[in-house]
């Protein structure tokens, strides 16, 4: 019974995702610094684990109805979660977060104050884009850009905690980046239209309809990737890793309301699609960081 609840609780974390915040921490950090400490592993530890179960687990919890419609629900895309483990995923996301996330903010000290406006920005829209009263993942366009800052947010506190300088090619890689998670979040949504439509959710996709929506998505990763042009060598390499993103959603270019629920194929080819650009994209941090040493 126990491992059960526990299944649940880490499934409402989304596995799969967790590279997605982890990784951008650990590498802004780890750039800018040059340093493996004890401020990289507790800070990617909280952006792995804790954030994920935080911001997930609430999304669950004040997701529950809506979730009881969505046939892709009670998986690694998301756990549907039963009202008696309500109180425990949160409870753990807060402790989790408390224990760990406190930990990094006192390594992190009082040298860069910049970091703690990004840190409370950051568990802000965590919190923000799910729980009642704010429901930011309701407001069209909102959603979006709040979901970004969910996964932008752990590279620019990584920057600010290091003391990075601000620069032309960083303000471009962070908007490659915000574009990437932007598109990603929007075609995300396109799956949900019709759950969403009847539990009266809005998103960015029921308010833009299937089609526009996956339109928007591969705007945005094209102009991801042109951002990149921009970013100092060999960040242009890694324009090129939009295109795996809209090649996978292509087909889903004239997709209906109706058969929204297809493009859950495509989603399931991102999800998979980011580990694969991930390691490459660890390839180009890694050129990067001999380059510059």
């Amino acid at each position: 019974m126990a491992r059960g609840k526990t299944r649940q609780v880490v499934l409402s974390s989304r596995p799969l995702s967790w590279v997605n915040t982890a990784f951008p921490f650990a590498a802004a950090y780890v750039v800018t610094t040059g340093r493996i400490d004890a401020m990289l592993i507790v800070g990617t530890l909280f952006f792995l684990i804790p954030y994920n179960l935080l911001m997930y687990g609430i999304n669950d919890v004040f997701d529950y109805e809506s979730d009881l419609r969505n046939p892709r629900k009670g998986g690694a895309e998301g756990a549907l979660l039963h009202p008696t483990l309500h109180r425990t995923v949160i409870a753990a996301g807060i402790v989790s977060s408390v224990i760990v996330g406190g930990a990094m903010v006192v390594l992190a000290g009082a040298a860069h104050p910049l970091s703690w406006v990004v840190i409370t920005v950051s568990l802000f829209a965590v919190v923000a884009y799910s729980v009642s009263g704010l429901r930011f993942k309701e407001r069209p366009v909102l959603d979006s850009i709040t979901s970004s800052t969910h996964f932008v947010s752990p590279a620019v506190y990584g920057l600010a905690v290091a003391g990075a300088t601000v620069n032309f090619g960083l303000i471009a890689l962070l908007a490659a980046f915000f574009l990437w998670g932007m598109a990603s979040h929007a075609f995300g949504a396109v799956q949900d239209i019709e759950p969403d439509r009847q539990a009266g959710i809005a998103s960015i996709a029921t308010a833009l309809g299937a089609a526009p929506t996956v339109r928007l998505a591969i705007t945005f990763w094209a102009l991801a990737g042109l951002f990149m042009l921009a970013t100092p060598w060999p960040g242009p390499l890694a324009a090129a890793l939009s295109a795996p993103y809209i090649l996978a959603v292509l087909p889903f270019w004239s997709v209906s309301d109706e058969e929204s629920e297809r493009a859950n194929r495509g989603w399931k080819r991102f999800l998979w699609l980011n580990f694969f650009t991930g390691f490459l994209s660890t390839l180009l941090l890694i050129i990067w960081t001999r380059q510059g040493a």
